[in-house]
């Protein structure tokens, strides 16, 4: 699924593909074995999308969607909340690791076939801009960078609307039958 370009603002575009999930009958929760046999990393996301999937609960804890996927590559969003702020009055970096470690797994999930799945094995996060509740909604863009039969690695960046630079990270992978 592809976002095009749009006059509607990235707010909108998330609370769209989140009604989109709950029209096509979507809630959080946990995919059933037998709802994932046989579907590709890339499937299962699409399924999730339309609301054939449940899609994870923490995406509501976290204020945060995935708007689109590709071949090795993923989009999460998210608009951080008050709930969400450090002590100090900012955006917790948590959440920030949060958003790009879904990102970047979603886009190396994008890459497996049927039968394989993936777990985070290192995260490395560089935090460039504070964020807050007026910073509006930041997107996570990453892709693949190699995806093998053990391992695999993406980069990402979050950027606000206007283009600027939040965050950027990369992962490592462990990659392995299910």
């Amino acid at each position: 699924m592809e976002i095009e370009k749009s006059p509607i603002g990235w707010a909108s575009q998330q609370s769209d593909a989140n009604q989109r999930m709950r029209d096509g009958g979507g809630s959080p929760g946990l995919a059933r074995a037998e709802q994932l046999a046989g579907k590709s990393g890339r499937e299962i996301l699409d399924a999730m999308m339309s609301g054939e999937l449940p899609y994870p609960p923490m995406n509501e804890t976290m204020n945060m969607t995935l708007l689109e996927v590709g071949d090795g590559r993923a989009v999460f969003q998210g608009i951080p909340l008050l709930q969400h702020y450090n002590p100090l009055g900012t955006v917790h970096g948590g959440w920030f690791a949060t958003l790009l470690d879904s990102a970047l797994g979603c886009a190396v999930q994008t890459a497996l076939p049927a039968g394989r799945s993936y777990t985070t094995a290192e995260l490395s996060i560089n935090i460039v801009r504070p964020a807050s509740q007026k910073t509006g909604p930041l997107r996570a863009v990453d892709k693949v960078v190699h995806v093998g039969r053990q391992m695999a690695t993406a980069e990402a960046r979050v950027e606000d609307e206007k283009g600027r630079l939040y965050a950027h990270a990369t992962t490592t992978c462990f990659v392995f039958g299910v």
